[in-house]
């Protein structure tokens, strides 16, 4: 029933393997391979982790176990169709067999690899040839096979559920522990047809009976409503009809004001200085490219030299801290023995999962409190204790600094983005590339379309991507792609004609910024199209599409979405989320992700490429203070980076997230 065990080492080592079908050997070779997706997600990325995880992966199920002491991981692979509840008495077995035997040959391995940091140079491969000549010797092939087949015997021995028993379970459930007339308090005993049929006739009459008062079903009226109100007191109602409106009704609902005339005859004056935060401005790389300033948990500014702490409150906040580990360390040493301080003093004191289990626990909550999805906090202590359990505690260093440390590794690993994140970079390599494939042939401008909810502020913050972009001198199309909500166009049109007026400021001859719309109601992918031949007609470097907000959960709009990316099929789709919402977020984000792997490339007879969401940008970011769980959850269910975050309503509201500033975030 397996298909793949294995026993290998953290460092890629692998010490003895076996494939039981001819079709996973041969899948074993390639990067498709269930194992190389463990070692990718799990080891690389830090994410699925735990003392006895699992994860299906295109049809099979991956489980596994660790042994953290000497580095060795246990790895077996089944179809995921196959009930097989045997696997994880079989990891736990093979485990403590295989180190049972052969733990001494191990320790010399794992020591000349650590001496040579995971090369296996000659003297590890002459230590693994010794382990692999022991290993025939003990026959450890044939102790395993017969660990396999005593676990296939318990599972087989195991009484399986029967129907009869099933419906028992659901009667005593649905009881709530109450006791059922007719039902036998012995879960052995067997149930007749009829002693079923009166049950279900007891539970029926029990819950007709157990309705409230005034429901349904009572033979009660309810009372009537009191009378409403009448005569001065009362609340004019408004008169509603298909008369037409009078000019005096007009006047009486204009609560504007009347625009100031200007010299020119433009209407009225654009206030450049409101639209942009001098503070907030970015700054000029060697090369001239204009980058938005660092995002920075302590003010939401760049952090500059004068914001640096001085030495003095360096080695003050370390000598504090020092100071508190001493304490941390005396209590623990003063309520352990001698043998206790003795393995601490001599770096010996192996980690157990009693030790870890109260600091994860308070990491866990400390994690939520920052605003990081439940599970995936969960998933990231798991992923710590998984690490730590057997791990030796070296001089007076404390368990809650070790897991301090431990967590921050984890928490980097999965925030580091896995794609390039410069944008500029991708527009020079598209534009290059299409002027080398095509000789004269004008280059294709390079696409982002912005999707998400209702209400996150998705053309606010394409407008700032957009001023960032006029910053580097490129020329944008704006797309009004929402042809849906009222006044998305115009709200797209005011953006522009700022944008078009901080140009003016900057002293740009050339108009950079322009709007593409087609007004409401139309197909929102067939504007898109045509924006983007507009723009390689007219030299646009970039095309922004916005489009209408929609709920992750219905499906007409999910596919008219994956229908403008699969007849458009932009260079970068954009989730634009709140950074304030937590759980829900991360609802969002993966409906949205797998509903445009599902539909998109529709009908094209798999010529096109499912596509995924490749970006994030939160925004409302000035709002949460530390709290920036979100970026991990986001980035934690995709594994996509985050590309900016709005903080502002200014065009210069836009930052960058540096890696380190989130890690001491969630930790502070």
């Amino acid at each position: 029933m397996l298909d793949h065990v294995s026993i290998s080492h953290q460092s890629g080592l692998i010490l003895w393997s076996r494939s039981f079908t001819p079709a996973f050997a041969s899948l074993a070779q390639t990067p498709a391979s269930p194992v190389n997706a463990l070692v990718r997600e799990v080891f690389i990325e830090g994410k699925v982790r735990g003392e006895d995880a699992s994860f299906e992966r295109d049809g099979y199920n991956v489980r596994w176990t660790m042994e953290n002491g000497l580095g060795l991981v246990f790895v077996v692979v089944f179809p995921a169709l196959l009930p097989l509840t045997y696997i994880p008495a079989l990891l736990t077995r093979t485990k403590q067999l295989f180190l049972s035997l052969f733990q001494q040959y191990i320790q010399t391995l794992v020591d000349t690899l650590s001496a040579t940091s995971g090369v296996l140079t000659e003297a590890a491969g002459s230590a693994l040839r010794v382990l692999q000549q022991r290993m025939d010797d003990e026959r450890w092939a044939q102790i395993f096979d017969r660990c396999l087949r005593n676990c296939e015997g318990d599972q087989a021995r195991r009484p399986a559920q029967t129907p009869i028993s099933l419906h028992r379970q659901a009667q005593l459930s649905a009881a709530s522990g109450a006791s059922t007339p007719g039902v036998p308090d012995t879960p052995t005993d067997s149930v007749t047809a009829e002693e079923i049929a009166k049950n279900v006739e007891a539970l029926k009459s029990k819950m007709k009976g157990g309705r409230g008062k005034g429901g349904k079903g009572t033979g009660q009226t309810p009372s009537p409503s009191p009378s409403r109100k009448t005569g001065a007191a009362a609340k004019l109602m408004r008169k509603w009809g298909d008369s037409q409106v009078s000019a005096g009704d007009m006047a009486a609902l204009d609560y504007s004001t009347p625009a100031p005339e200007t010299p020119n005859g433009q209407g009225t004056p654009i206030d450049v200085e409101a639209l942009v935060s001098r503070d907030a401005m970015g700054q000029r790389s060697k090369d001239g490219q204009y980058e938005v300033a660092d995002w920075d948990f302590r003010g939401g500014k760049r952090a500059a030299a004068e914001d640096l702490p001085s030495e003095e409150e360096i080695l003050a906040r370390g000598t504090s801290r020092l100071t508190i580990d001493d304490k941390e360390d005396k209590e623990e040493v003063a309520g352990s023995s001698w043998s206790g301080i003795f393995s601490r003093l001599t770096g010996s004191k192996v980690l157990s999962k009693q030790d870890l289990q109260p600091v994860l626990a308070e990491m866990e909550k400390h994690l939520m409190d920052k605003n990081v999805a439940k599970d995936i906090s969960e998933k990231m202590c798991d992923s710590v204790g998984a690490a730590l359990v057997g791990k030796k505690l070296g001089g007076l260093s404390s368990v809650k600094s070790e897991v301090q440390s431990s967590l921050s590794s984890a928490l980097t690993r999965v925030l580091t983005p896995k794609t390039s994140t410069d944008l500029l970079l991708d527009i020079q390599r598209k534009r290059s590339a299409s002027t080398v494939s095509y000789d004269n042939a004008l280059p294709d401008p390079y696409t982002l379309t912005f999707v998400g909810v209702n209400g996150v502020g998705k053309s606010t913050n394409l407008s700032k991507v957009c001023f960032w972009l006029l910053q580097n001198g490129l020329r944008v199309l704006i797309a009004a792609c929402d042809t849906f909500r009222s006044g998305a166009v115009e709200q797209l049109r005011v953006h522009v004609r700022n944008l078009g007026a901080l140009q003016d400021e900057l002293g740009v001859g050339e108009k950079k910024v322009e709007l593409y719309e087609r007004g409401y109601g139309k197909d929102a992918a067939g504007i898109a199209k045509d924006a983007i031949t507009y723009a390689k007609e007219n030299k646009f470097d970039v095309v922004l599409i916005d489009t209408a907000g929609r709920m992750q959960d219905n499906e007409p709009l999910m596919r008219a979405l994956a229908k403008l990316v699969t007849v458009n099929n932009p260079d970068k789709i954009i989730f634009v989320g709140e950074a304030l919402v937590g759980n829900e977020a991360v609802d969002q984000l993966t409906k949205f992700d797998r509903a445009l792997k599902d539909f998109s490339g529709a009908g094209t007879g798999g010529g096109q490429r499912k596509r995924g969401i490749d970006g994030i940008i939160l925004t409302k970011f000035d709002t949460i203070d530390d709290k920036v769980g979100a970026a991990l959850s986001m980035t934690y269910v995709t594994g996509q980076p985050i590309l900016f975050v709005g903080c502002g309503q200014t065009y210069t509201d836009l930052r960058q997230l540096r890696v380190n500033h989130i890690v001491q975030a969630l930790l502070n």
